[in-house]
C-alpha cells in the first residue's frame, strides 16, 4: 500500500503545483483587443452620427477602433465644419462631429481624414479639429489586410 500511496501523493502535489504556476501565468497574460476600421465616406447626416454611435459601442465593448474620413465624411473634421455634419440628429439632438469627439475623448480611438482630403480641398493640418491627423495610406493599408481587423464602411 505504501508503494502505491507514496507515488500518487507525489503526482498529485506536481499537478497542484503545475496547476497553481499555470494560474498565475495566465492572470498576467493580456488579451489582444479586436481591431475595428471604420471608414466613413458617406454624406448623409444620419449615416455620419450612427458610424459614430457604432464606434463608440465597439469601443466601449473592447475594440481597438480607428475612423478614417473620406471625401464628403472628410468634413466632420473641420474646424470650421458645415452645418450638416454639426446639426443635431433625433433622438438625442447629437451631431456627427460632436460625437465623434465625444468618441475620441471618451476613448482611445484614433481618427484619421483620407490623405488625399485636405488637398482636395485646398485645405492644411490646420483646418482639422484637435485629435484628427492625416491617415498614412501605408497604416491604413496595414489595417485592412490584418486578418484580426474588422472593417465597418458607412
Amino acid at each position: 500500500m505504501k508503494r502505491i500511496f507514496i507515488p500518487i501523493l507525489t503526482a498529485v502535489a506536481t499537478f497542484l503545483a503545475v496547476s497553481s504556476a499555470s494560474a498565475e501565468e495566465t492572470r498576467h497574460i493580456k488579451i489582444a483587443k479586436p481591431s475595428l476600421l471604420v471608414m466613413v465616406t458617406s454624406d448623409d447626416a444620419q449615416v455620419q452620427l450612427m458610424s459614430m454611435v457604432l464606434t463608440m459601442q465597439s469601443a466601449k465593448q473592447g475594440a481597438k477602433t480607428n475612423v478614417l474620413l473620406c471625401g464628403s465624411a472628410g468634413d466632420m473634421a473641420l474646424r470650421d465644419a458645415p452645418s450638416s455634419v454639426t446639426t443635431g440628429q433625433p433622438p438625442m439632438n447629437m451631431s456627427a462631429q460632436g460625437l465623434m469627439k465625444t468618441v475620441m475623448e471618451k476613448t482611445e480611438t484614433t481618427v484619421e481624414v483620407c490623405a488625399i482630403y485636405l488637398p482636395g480641398k485646398g485645405l492644411d493640418k490646420s483646418a482639422l479639429i484637435d485629435g484628427v491627423t492625416v491617415a498614412d495610406p501605408a497604416a491604413i493599408a496595414k489595417l485592412m489586410v490584418d486578418k484580426d481587423t474588422k472593417i465597418a464602411s458607412f
